[in-house]
């Protein structure tokens, strides 16, 4: 289902006829079929959701492991993800429960990165570090108490899975017994900690950094 403007703005990217034939609509149709905080632009499709990654798979990809413990803003997700993608992580894990549904908002935030960026549901968080371990993953939490600042360049010549905690909670006792180490990032200003999604961007470029 398309609005007129919609569909005249993808017949200019995509030339007609379409493997699906559109059914025109009114702007405030899609509103009310798919609400109001729903982010469509005047294009809406039914579709199957994508087959779930497995861990394995995930793994054969390159670059860090995002694991999010309890993270339940759909917008840090989504920015997340977006991190990930731009500094080629293999993937993000999140809790079966106690994490968003990946929503219009979610992937708004993640500007893309949800079709470019394995995202893994897991029931176990701290199961999840153990099989990452036994992959060859040294498991890093981050956390604003970490006893020392994380430090890209020692981590050369390993494969890192980065953990990071919820949203004012961070990282759950077990979570954190589980890690192989707990880092923090090095500030030097008033704030102390960082909004979840800025760490997760932070940590990434600082895991990029070599000797």
């Amino acid at each position: 289902m398309l609005t007129e403007e919609a569909e005249a703005a993808l017949s200019a990217v995509l030339a007609q006829p379409w493997p699906l034939a559109p059914e025109r609509a009114e702007r405030s149709r899609l509103d009310h079929l798919l609400g109001r905080d729903a982010v469509h632009q005047g294009i809406a499709l039914l579709a199957d959701p994508l087959p779930p990654p497995v861990l394995a798979q995930m793994l054969e990809r390159p670059g860090p492991v995002l694991v999010l413990d309890q993270v339940t803003d759909p917008r840090n997700v989504g920015a997340i993800l977006r991190s990930a993608a731009a500094f080629g992580a293999a993937g993000v894990i999140t809790q079966d429960r106690n994490a968003p549904d990946e929503t219009g908002s979610l992937a708004k935030a993640a500007s893309g990165a949800l079709e470019t960026v394995p995202l893994l549901r897991a029931v176990n968080i701290a199961r999840t570090l153990i099989a990452l371990k036994a992959a060859d993953r040294w498991v890093v939490g981050l956390d604003a108490g970490g006893p020392a600042p994380l430090s890209g360049p020692s981590f050369a010549g390993r494969r890192v899975a980065l953990v990071l905690g919820a949203e004012g909670g961070g990282l759950r006792r077990l979570t954190r017994e589980t890690c192989d180490e707990v880092a923090e990032l090095a500030t030097e200003g008033a704030m102390s900690s960082l909004n979840v999604s800025a760490a997760a961007a932070v940590a990434l470029y600082e895991l990029t950094r070599r000797p």
